[in-house]
């Protein structure tokens, strides 16, 4: 026998729909067994710009290091930066 679900809430704003999450199981309001997995192909991480000031002779190396590898040189920063978080 199937269990009777509670109608869909309405909210006011995001923090008052996250404070209701963190309380009450969603399962009294949705039948998960019929949840369907989506793929979200355009989603990207959000960026920030940011302005980093480095000694001219620097960041001719780097764009030497990117150009030799075939990648741009900002992107070759991300990856080192990332790889040097993770090492550590």
């Amino acid at each position: 026998m199937r269990k009777q679900l509670k109608p869909l809430l309405k909210f006011a704003n995001e923090a008052e729909e996250r404070s209701f999450g963190k309380s009450y199981d969603s399962s009294e309001y949705m039948d998960w067994r019929k949840a369907q997995r989506i793929v979200l192909p355009k989603l990207r991480p959000t960026t920030k710009t940011i302005s980093l000031r480095l000694p001219q002779h620097l960041l001719d190396s780097i764009k030497s290091a990117a150009n030799s590898r075939d990648v741009p040189y900002q992107s070759l920063i991300k990856v080192w930066l990332q790889d040097k978080l993770h090492s550590n």
